[in-house]
Protein backbone atom coordinates (compact mmCIF):
# COMPACT_ATOMS: atom_id res chain seq x y z
CA UNK A 1 0.00 0.00 0.00
CA UNK A 2 2.54 2.30 0.43
CA UNK A 3 4.45 1.50 -2.52
CA UNK A 4 1.60 2.26 -4.35
CA UNK A 5 0.93 5.64 -2.57
CA UNK A 6 4.67 6.54 -3.50
CA UNK A 7 4.17 5.27 -6.82
CA UNK A 8 1.44 7.65 -7.55
CA UNK A 9 2.72 10.44 -5.52
CA UNK A 10 6.08 10.49 -8.20
CA UNK A 11 3.79 9.76 -11.13
CA UNK A 12 1.66 12.83 -10.14
CA UNK A 13 4.98 15.13 -9.73
CA UNK A 14 5.76 14.25 -13.46
CA UNK A 15 2.63 14.11 -15.14
CA UNK A 16 0.05 15.42 -12.50
CA UNK A 17 -0.26 18.70 -14.90
CA UNK A 18 -1.52 16.18 -17.74
CA UNK A 19 -4.82 15.66 -15.80
CA UNK A 20 -7.78 17.00 -15.75
CA UNK A 21 -8.96 20.00 -12.98
CA UNK A 22 -11.28 17.01 -11.56
CA UNK A 23 -8.55 14.39 -11.45
CA UNK A 24 -5.71 16.39 -9.85
CA UNK A 25 -8.07 18.14 -7.18
CA UNK A 26 -9.54 14.26 -6.34
CA UNK A 27 -5.96 12.72 -6.34
CA UNK A 28 -4.72 15.30 -4.07
CA UNK A 29 -7.28 15.26 -2.02
CA UNK A 30 -7.20 11.66 -1.41
CA UNK A 31 -2.99 11.22 -1.65
CA UNK A 32 -1.90 14.76 -0.61
CA UNK A 33 -4.21 15.71 2.28
CA UNK A 34 -5.54 11.98 3.15
CA UNK A 35 -8.93 12.51 2.44
CA UNK A 36 -11.42 9.25 2.04
CA UNK A 37 -13.48 8.36 -0.93
CA UNK A 38 -16.45 9.69 1.08
CA UNK A 39 -15.05 12.83 2.60
CA UNK A 40 -13.98 13.29 -0.94
CA UNK A 41 -17.53 12.08 -2.18
CA UNK A 42 -19.56 14.29 0.38
CA UNK A 43 -17.22 17.70 -0.55
CA UNK A 44 -17.29 17.11 -4.16
CA UNK A 45 -21.17 16.54 -4.09
CA UNK A 46 -20.91 13.25 -6.03
CA UNK A 47 -20.79 9.52 -5.22
CA UNK A 48 -18.21 7.29 -2.84
CA UNK A 49 -18.40 4.71 -6.37
CA UNK A 50 -17.87 7.72 -8.65
CA UNK A 51 -14.81 9.20 -6.87
CA UNK A 52 -13.55 5.88 -6.89
CA UNK A 53 -13.82 5.43 -10.42
CA UNK A 54 -12.40 9.03 -10.85
CA UNK A 55 -9.24 7.95 -9.06
CA UNK A 56 -8.62 4.93 -11.17
CA UNK A 57 -8.91 6.55 -13.87
CA UNK A 58 -6.78 9.47 -12.89
CA UNK A 59 -4.37 6.99 -11.95
CA UNK A 60 -4.64 4.83 -14.99
CA UNK A 61 -4.11 8.37 -16.74
CA UNK A 62 -0.39 8.74 -15.22
CA UNK A 63 0.65 4.81 -15.88
CA UNK A 64 -0.33 5.31 -19.30
CA UNK A 65 1.74 8.38 -19.28
CA UNK A 66 4.96 6.70 -17.83
CA UNK A 67 4.32 3.98 -20.11
CA UNK A 68 4.32 6.27 -23.49
CA UNK A 69 7.35 9.08 -21.63
CA UNK A 70 9.00 7.10 -19.31
CA UNK A 71 10.44 10.61 -17.56
CA UNK A 72 9.67 9.03 -13.89
CA UNK A 73 11.55 5.82 -14.96
CA UNK A 74 14.65 8.09 -16.27
CA UNK A 75 14.55 9.90 -13.55
CA UNK A 76 14.78 6.82 -11.09
CA UNK A 77 17.57 5.56 -13.52
CA UNK A 78 19.65 9.38 -13.32
CA UNK A 79 19.44 9.48 -9.59
CA UNK A 80 20.72 6.16 -9.16
CA UNK A 81 23.78 6.51 -11.42
CA UNK A 82 24.22 10.11 -9.89
CA UNK A 83 24.53 8.38 -6.04
CA UNK A 84 26.35 5.79 -7.97
CA UNK A 85 28.76 7.92 -8.70
CA UNK A 86 29.11 9.77 -5.40
CA UNK A 87 29.72 6.94 -3.69
CA UNK A 88 32.37 5.93 -6.06
CA UNK A 89 34.20 8.97 -5.29
CA UNK A 90 33.33 9.18 -1.68
CA UNK A 91 35.29 5.34 -1.76
CA UNK A 92 38.19 7.21 -3.77
CA UNK A 93 38.31 10.16 -1.30
CA UNK A 94 38.42 7.70 1.79
CA UNK A 95 41.12 4.99 -0.07
CA UNK A 96 42.64 6.77 -3.05
CA UNK A 97 41.92 3.96 -5.61
CA UNK A 98 42.26 5.21 -9.72
CA UNK A 99 39.70 2.06 -10.11
CA UNK A 100 36.95 4.43 -8.26
CA UNK A 101 37.76 7.33 -10.74
CA UNK A 102 37.36 5.11 -13.53
CA UNK A 103 33.78 4.37 -12.63
CA UNK A 104 32.89 7.41 -11.89
CA UNK A 105 33.73 8.81 -15.15
CA UNK A 106 32.22 5.66 -17.07
CA UNK A 107 29.34 6.24 -15.24
CA UNK A 108 29.11 10.24 -15.98
CA UNK A 109 29.81 9.71 -19.36
CA UNK A 110 26.71 6.86 -19.76
CA UNK A 111 24.31 9.81 -17.95
CA UNK A 112 25.50 12.15 -21.14
CA UNK A 113 24.58 9.78 -23.60
CA UNK A 114 21.00 10.29 -25.32
CA UNK A 115 18.31 8.85 -23.69
CA UNK A 116 16.43 6.19 -26.15
CA UNK A 117 14.20 7.44 -28.82
CA UNK A 118 15.89 10.62 -28.87
CA UNK A 119 16.22 12.58 -31.60
CA UNK A 120 19.12 15.07 -31.36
Amino acid sequence: MLEQLTRVARLYDFYGPLLTPKQRHWLELHYHHDLSLGEIALEEGVSRQAVYDGLQRAIKSLEDYETRLGYMQWYMSLRENINSALRHLNKYYEEEHKENLDRVRLILNKLLEKPEGSKE
